[in-house]
């Protein structure tokens, strides 16, 4: 009987799974990957390992780093930290280097849609910077006025685009300090947002979320669009 796709698997049907793949795994193995933390199972309530779809990816993942690679465990949780953060560690596979993984996916163009709640990447300090090409003074100077804030620990991929921008903004000689009015008038669009969406949140079912997140999306675009035809009627009227 097939395993349907959501179902916990015990350490011996994981162990099953791969041993084809990689047949020196043993359970013993497997501990110790859980014990140096790359792993991290849930227990049944008398102790037993539930590994999910995600545990068995994982630890094939790590077993194919140390075949293929020979990566010590500490390069290894690098990689995994940098897949946990949304970001992708350089593709190194086919060569034996061990230094830190690039992380590569913050090289790439990362746009989220402004009109989602949340990011799901995560950035240090020194990875936005190095990302957005913003100096530290500049970042602390975005911080100060309300332009970047770092949620927890990192920063997500709001941070990383706003970021950018303000360095692409930059050049025209415009400085963190003069863009306090956007996010005074991003202020007051969040707050008519908030006005707008305010009576559907009262409500109770389980499509009401998505009825909100769907409100946000075609308002919050509607803002951005007046927004950018005021702003040319302005300059087109200009002398």
């Amino acid at each position: 009987m097939a395993i349907p796709a959501r179902a916990h698997l015990s350490i011996g049907e994981v162990l099953s799974k791969l041993r084809i793949e990689f047949p020196d795994i043993t359970i013993s193995k497997i501990r110790f990957l859980e014990s140096e933390g790359l792993l991290e199972p849930s227990r049944t309530p008398s102790g037993y390992r539930k590994f999910t779809p995600d545990d068995a990816a994982r630890l094939r993942y790590i077993l194919t780093l140390q075949r293929d690679q020979y990566l010590p465990l500490r390069v290894i949780k690098e990689h995994l930290d940098a897949l946990d953060r949304g970001l992708e560690p350089e593709n190194n596979l086919g060569n034996n280097k061990t230094g830190v993984p690039r992380l590569t996916a913050v090289e790439k163009e990362v746009t989220p849609s402004i009109f989602t709640i949340d990011s799901n990447l995560k950035l240090s300090k020194e990875e936005l910077l190095d990302s957005s090409g913003l100096s530290a003074e500049d970042l602390s100077e975005c911080e100060a006025y309300g332009l970047i804030a770092p949620r927890g620990r990192y920063y997500d991929g709001f941070a990383l685009s706003v970021a950018r921008t303000v360095k692409d903004i930059a050049q025209y000689g415009i400085e963190p300090r003069h863009l306090r009015s956007f996010k005074s008038a991003a202020d007051r669009e969040i707050g008519l947002v908030e006005q707008v969406i305010a009576p559907l949140s009262k409500q109770k079912g389980s499509e009401v979320q998505a009825r909100v997140e769907e409100v946000i999306r075609e308002f919050s675009s509607l803002s951005v669009k007046l927004h950018a035809a005021l702003v040319a009627s302005g300059l087109h009227r200009r002398p």
